[in-house]
């Protein structure tokens, strides 16, 4: 075994995949390649069993995977067994690329004067040249900045085309797929992004379900589930959770790193966006012992290969000049003309049949599910993690049952008088107020935890935008209906509101409506927000204009014309007439203290339940426009949380 350390990014070479690792300033160990498997997240390569070794604190590696699994599309011919599949496919690739160039976009001048043609165009990659061999491992390395990112995104066609420019011969198997490469490849990133709350088989299993080709049987998806589990080592951990350290025990580190997978071979030395070295490890020290810095004894050799290419702050005119005689020396070597020689070859004599040339040329879906299978494995995982979630059963239940018999006895069996009016009044409006801020910041980190899951998965065709926010919004539905149900029987007795059945019937409706339109709030804010922390900021201030013309601090009559349109997107509004209207409608008589006294007369505000309705400037009327406002309020703000989420997703996509 070879340790190897230092930045560095790995390619897998099997008879149809690449998969690409990136490492940060850690090591990890060599793995001998001779037998197939398939990984973590269905990438294949070729090894035998071996015990993963890994470093605490190893950042988890990405992968690309371009030439076997593939994530989106269906084969331009007709398939129609899983013979015709990449699953069980064993065609031999070759990934050959040279004169890569990338170069970064200048920024527009104001007033849309353009680009500065003064501004002389920074190069990320000059001249970039490789490939890498079925049944072969290459390892990329170098200082940081020195391009290693940027090629592997330039390879997989993922570079952010709105700041860089790419140019270069890219092929597999001799022919330029272009963005093709897409539908044959996966790249897995360097961080471990889990479902904390899904075991291992189960996270397997899902990805399975999703990322296979539709001629594969459920039988043969569940196997090779099975086969993953078997050849990773992970039998016994297989039905343990994830877990995310510091939130919720889980898998150890070893076998989380395990979901993703590492190993090196030959090398790739990059520095300032040029080839400094391709070749094996061997060849690398006695090339650079030629270029005049040899490898001291007992010395790590990447750590050395990295230190010598980096460039030092404060001395980078030297470093830089070294650089440039290091790669320029090795473009003049018999292993940089042959590699030359080997790319120019492959692209004479191209393969273009076999499913790995019909796939990266599909043009059909991205998506290798249907429509309804995809909601079905997301929206079990959803329900999952829902479940599971330890701060969503427990805390939730809890708190809702203790605040409910608090606010019972604070309020409890009110009396229908005059002081009770402004008693009653107050605590309706508080029931709403407590349901709105409850179920808001109730949701506000669901999307910020997910989103990095969320649009990896999104990237590589697992399933659509829409079937992920209808799973969420589903699987989540019934917490957001048992929990109001569980306040609004507590205290709606216990306060002593107008005791009919029909009265609490029409309460509960009202509440469960005001918890769900909270709910597609804050969805709104969660979606928006790529943090909890930056939800949690922006929650409150958007909440209190919607609350302050809620009827409640401020008289309809007296809001201000030019902030009148703010009383129409407040759900308190809708909700206090109609639990007013509901409390008040039918009270004929309220007790007036001292009636006989002339002198106490004039304190008696309300003869009846109506005259409060009045008095509030409600119109008992709006009974049915205010239900269809609520009802519009909670699909409106629920369709504006899934385009927020669309637009982002669309954006992380490009």
């Amino acid at each position: 075994m070879t340790d190897i350390r230092g930045d560095s990014a790995v390619f897998v070479m099997d008879d149809y995949h690449v998969v690409v690792d990136k490492h940060d300033a850690e090591g990890f160990k060599h793995i001998t390649v001779d037998e197939k498997y398939q990984i973590g997240n269905n990438i294949n390569a070729y090894g035998k069993e071996h015990p993963y070794h890994h470093n605490n604190g190893v950042r988890a590696p990405h992968f690309v995977q371009p030439l076997g699994k593939k994530h989106g599309k269906n084969v331009i011919t007709p398939r129609h067994d899983a013979s015709h599949s990449l699953v069980d496919s064993m065609e031999t690739v070759t990934l050959s690329w040279e004169n890569v160039n990338v170069e970064v976009k200048p920024k527009n001048r104001p007033c849309f004067r353009g680009p500065d043609p003064s501004v002389v165009q920074k190069r990320v990659l000059r001249d970039v040249y490789g490939h890498v061999k079925p049944g072969t491992l290459l390892a990329i390395m170098g200082a940081s900045g020195s391009g290693k990112t940027t090629l592997l995104n330039t390879l997989t066609s993922r570079i952010n085309s709105e700041s860089l420019s790419a140019a270069g011969d890219i092929k597999v198997n001799g022919i330029d797929v272009g963005a093709g490469i897409r539908n044959i490849s996966a790249y897995v990133q360097q961080d471990d992004l889990f479902i904390a709350t899904m075991t291992v088989r189960e996270h397997l299993t899902f990805r399975a379900l999703l990322r296979m080709e539709q001629e594969v049987s459920r039988a043969r998806r569940l196997e090779r589930v099975d086969e993953v589990i078997q050849e990773l080592g992970l039998q016994k951990c297989q039905d343990n959770i994830i877990g995310n350290p510091g939130r919720i025990k889980g898998i150890s580190g070893g076998e989380m790193r395990r979901l993703s997978f590492a190993s090196e071979s030959s090398v790739l030395l990059m520095a300032e966006g040029r080839v400094a070295f391709l070749g094996d490890s061997a060849g690398a020290l006695n090339f650079f012992k030629e270029a005049g810095y040899p490898c001291p004894v007992n010395y790590n050799p990447a750590d050395f290969y990295i230190m010598t290419m980096a460039v030092v702050p404060g001395n980078e005119t030297e470093c830089k000049t070294k650089i440039e005689a290091i790669c320029d020396k090795f473009d003049d070597t018999p292993n940089a003309k042959s590699v030359l020689a080997e790319n120019k070859r492959v692209a004479e004599n191209p393969k273009r049949t076999g499913i790995i040339y019909e796939e990266a040329f599909s043009s059909t879906s991205r998506y290798e599910a249907s429509w309804l299978r995809q909601f079905a494995a997301v929206f079990e995982r959803s329900w999952k993690t829902t479940v599971r979630e330890p701060m969503v059963a427990r805390v939730r239940f809890v708190q809702t049952i203790l605040l409910s018999i608090v606010l019972g006895l604070i309020y409890l069996q009110l009396d229908v008088d005059q002081r009770g009016v402004m008693d009653i009044n107050g605590v309706l409006f508080l029931m709403i107020t407590n349901m709105t801020f409850t179920n808001v910041f109730g949701v506000l980190n669901s999307f910020p935890l997910e989103t990095p899951i969320f649009l990896r998965e999104y990237g590589v065709g697992l399933y659509r935008v829409d079937v992920y926010f209808l799973s969420k919004c589903l699987a989540e539905l019934p917490s957001f209906i048992i929990i109001p149900l569980i306040f609004c029987a507590i205290t709606y007795w216990m306060i002593g509101l107008y005791a009919t059945f029909e009265a609490f019937l029409v309460f509960t409706g009202v509440m469960l409506l005001v918890a769900n339109i909270s709910v597609s709030f804050g969805y709104i804010v969660s979606a928006a927000a790529n943090s909890v922390t930056t939800a949690l900021a922006f929650a409150p201030p958007m909440m209190i204009p919607l609350l302050m013309f809620g009827g409640f601090f401020l008289n309809s009559d007296s809001i201000p014309v030019y902030f009148i349109w703010l009383e129409y997107l407040s759900w308190f509004k809708y909700a206090n007439e109609l639990l007013s209207v509901n409390q008040w409608d039918n009270i004929d008589s309220i007790d007036c203290e001292n009636s006989t006294s002339s002198g106490s007369q004039s304190l008696c505000l309300y003869k009846s339940g109506e005259q409060v309705i009045n008095y509030l400037n409600f119109d008992k009327d709006n009974l049915w426009l205010d239900v269809g406002c609520l009802f519009a309020m909670l699909v409106a703000y629920r369709l504006v949380a899934y385009i927020i989420l669309l637009i982002k997703a669309r954006k992380s996509k490009q």
